[in-house]
């Protein structure tokens, strides 16, 4: 995921000028074979795409953390807690204020002084702010998606990223800080065409090129979610520089639908600015980590996804002594 105007100092500072606390500090090494776990992913490896976005391309990311995101969601490992209420979201639309290319996605920001945009219950134990919204995705249709379910791949995903007010002064303290963020992820997937997102769709040719932003007002981006209030969770990480494992992550269970030309006019954006040699925004998506010890857990039970046909106890009156 990234991160908007608060964290510009995160994402295009050096990082040995970052006020870094207790998670991993990307370096800037040479080249060398991948050797990580994850590098076992090829179908979702950067390995296997001719080059990678210009946030990752001279990094070696070697991420000490135990907590880092994405990750594959396997229904037969999540576990269904009883306990995870449902959640809330609750945003104004005219808290919305602007749409930017910030060299690795296209962000949506919202003013988040105030609680007029938040979301609740689920997981969470306090509210959190809307600050932004953003997508990953891929330059084909057979991949984009960060977190995958069961391996599969979706073109796209959208985050929703949510900071604590609660328990932190500001979105950069909170982006520091374990349970300071909430993310809730949305896979897209091709079908019919999405009326409201076209909305954003229809901005993107003003903002082509890195670093150009327009005003973008009155939207709720509720619309973009889909109407089954099913979702997984899990705590994790950033899953862009700094990496830091900050984020409670609530990943819906039902992708939306979008059409095959709106996702085309995603891969339209540039990751460079005017007047340099254009490079396509498209695979801006982070590798998968290992899940190491965490649990997912699931606000729903799936015992008919592992195809269990659970039988039906007989009526009293149809046991035979």
């Amino acid at each position: 995921m990234t991160v908007m105007s608060h964290l510009r100092m995160i994402l295009q500072v050096p990082s040995c000028t970052l006020p870094w606390r207790r998670f991993w500090v990307p370096r800037l090494v040479p080249r060398r074979s991948c050797s990580l776990y994850t590098c076992s992913y090829r179908t979702r490896n950067r390995a296997w795409f001719p080059g990678l976005p210009p946030l990752w391309e001279n990094l070696d990311l070697v991420p000490a953390g135990d907590r880092q995101s994405p990750i594959n969601i396997r229904w037969r490992d999540s576990v269904y807690d009883p306990g995870l209420k449902p959640l809330t979201i609750s945003y104004d639309p005219a808290t919305c204020l602007h749409i930017w290319n910030n060299g690795y996605s296209f962000l949506v920001e919202f003013e988040d002084s105030t609680d007029k945009s938040v979301i609740e219950g689920g997981p969470l134990e306090h509210n959190y702010r809307l600050k932004q919204f953003h997508f990953h995705w891929g330059a084909i249709d057979a991949w984009g998606s960060e977190h995958t379910v069961d391996s599969k791949c979706y073109p796209a995903e959208l985050h929703l990223v949510h900071w604590n007010a609660v328990k932190f002064e500001s979105f950069e303290d909170a982006a520091l800080e374990e349970n300071g963020l909430a993310v809730i992820g949305v896979f897209l997937k091709l079908g019919k065409h999405h009326k409201e997102l076209q909305k954003l769709v229809d901005t993107l040719p003003s903002i082509k090129h890195k670093d150009t932003l327009v005003e973008f007002g009155s939207f709720d981006p509720s619309c973009l979610m889909p109407t089954c209030p099913d979702y997984w969770t899990y705590s994790g990480s950033l899953t862009t520089p700094p990496l830091s494992e900050s984020v409670t992550w609530i990943i819906k269970k039902q992708p939306v639908e979008v059409d095959r030309d709106q996702l085309e006019q995603f891969r339209t954006l540039l990751f460079t600015s005017e007047g340099e040699k254009e490079k396509r925004m498209v695979d801006n998506f982070r590798p998968l980590q290992p899940l190491m010890n965490r649990t997912v857990r699931s606000s729903f039970r799936h015992d008919y996804v592992l195809n269990i046909q659970v039988k039906p106890k007989p009526a009293a009156s149809e046991v035979t002594p």
